[in-house]
């Protein structure tokens, strides 16, 4: 935050926001802004509508006088629109501003046609999401999209991607953004690029561990990948390649060639992919994560073991990524993310993890499930927009 009695309009949208402050008074004093100048700042937030009086009534005020009126976010007077690739299949939905999927369409779109055929068709799905809300176009605040890669977040481009061939480099961002236009007659629209493993530890960090501080998530389907949300942000280290596990060289897979190019990756032998070719191998029909998850839940006894070895050796992986971290919450998520894996996962976490790196820690399953790359690509979206520097950014080209 600024110095104080410098708040700007944005800060103290940030403080109603996280509920720290939520009426004038209490702003008054968060700040050391004179009451005039928090009326003022407040104003501009009031006529842009990203600000309403609370329904609750009035409160005690910090300051001493009459009860104050609370004052809320305003949460409706916008969306976002979220998607989520997969290798083989795509998600995407209508959110509000708080979270919550007002529509969701899942449909096939195969990664491998390229970034120009998959975006455009995403932005078709938007308008028809839209349409199905009764929400405009123009009421869309920003767009989030969740990728199978490695993403650069200073420039929103993947970054060699070993299961997107065709996307390195790929100006996503405005691609989708005209994809958006054409399909909408909008205006263009921010547009947020991540990696999805990232969004989804986001999305699931935020809406079910807040107060865990240091929180790894493990997807596990065609591919494998973490994301790590430290202190409720995204930690992608120097150019987006944090969490990229899946390229970690393990004895068990010295011959398994890698989609990278290597030999001996972790996604080689443990990948949900890697189950599939072993499945096919063995007269199974399966071609992808989602391809083991399905036989997976037609109780099939062999993909069950073959899902249990290869929990097994990413949990060999995983202790160290433990020790190293020392997260309290550890999540499975992705095609995998069952009985048979999370106990191979438990047997060599348990196994090789220091007693003092695994006291306190929770291995649990994905708890938004399907849904978690959407919610954390929304907030993604939503954190962006409501910034307090991009706050004063859209305010001033608001004219107010």
């Amino acid at each position: 935050m600024s110095a104080r009695g410098q708040a700007s309009a944005g800060e103290l949208l940030e403080l109603v926001r996280s509920g720290r402050a939520v009426t004038r008074g209490a702003l008054q004093q968060a700040t050391g802004l004179s009451r005039a100048t928090v009326g003022q700042r407040l104003d501009r937030l009031f006529r842009a509508g990203w600000l309403r009086e609370g329904a609750g009534g009035p409160v005690e005020s910090p300051l001493g006088g009459r009860p104050s009126i609370t004052l809320e976010f305003d949460d409706a007077h916008a969306v976002v629109l979220a998607a989520d690739l997969e290798t083989r299949h795509a998600r995407a939905a209508v959110l509000s501003l708080t979270g919550e999927i007002l529509a969701e369409h899942t449909g096939t779109l195969v990664i491998e046609d390229g970034p120009d055929v998959v975006l455009g068709e995403l932005g078709r799905w938007f308008a028809e999401l839209l349409e199905k809300t009764g929400r405009r176009a123009g009421e869309v605040g920003g767009i989030g999209l969740a990728v199978p890669g490695p993403v650069d977040s200073g420039t929103g481009r993947v970054v060699q991607p070993p299961i997107m061939p065709g996307w390195d480099g790929y100006d996503i961002t405005g691609r989708l953004a005209r994809a958006f236009t054409e399909a909408t007659g909008a205006a263009p629209v921010p547009v947020l690029v991540d990696n999805d493993a990232n969004l989804m530890a986001y999305g699931e960090q935020r809406t079910g561990f807040p107060g865990c501080s240091a929180f790894v998530l493990v997807k596990v389907s065609t591919g494998i990948g973490a994301g790590v949300v430290v202190d409720g942000s995204i930690y992608r280290g120097i150019d987006g390649g944090a969490g990229d596990i899946g390229h970690i060289r393990v004895p068990a897979g010295a011959d398994a060639l890698c989609r990278c190019g290597s030999y001996g990756c972790l996604a080689a032998v443990a990948s949900g992919g890697a189950v599939a070719r072993r499945l096919a191998e063995a007269g199974v029909p399966a071609a992808s994560g989602s391809d083991v998850r399905d036989v997976l839940a037609s109780g099939h006894p062999g993909a069950a073991a073959l899902a249990r070895e290869a929990g097994r050796q990413v949990g060999d992986v995983l202790a160290t990524v433990v020790t190293l971290l020392n997260p309290g919450v550890l999540m499975i998520a992705g095609d995998l993310a069952g009985t048979p894996f999370l106990t191979g996962v438990r047997e060599l976490l348990y196994q090789r993890a220091l007693p003092r790196s695994t006291a306190h820690l929770n291995v649990v399953t994905s708890r938004l499930g399907d849904r978690a790359g959407l919610v954390g690509a929304g907030a993604l979206v939503v954190e962006h927009l409501y910034a307090p520097s991009r706050v004063e950014e859209r305010l001033l080209a608001l004219g107010m």
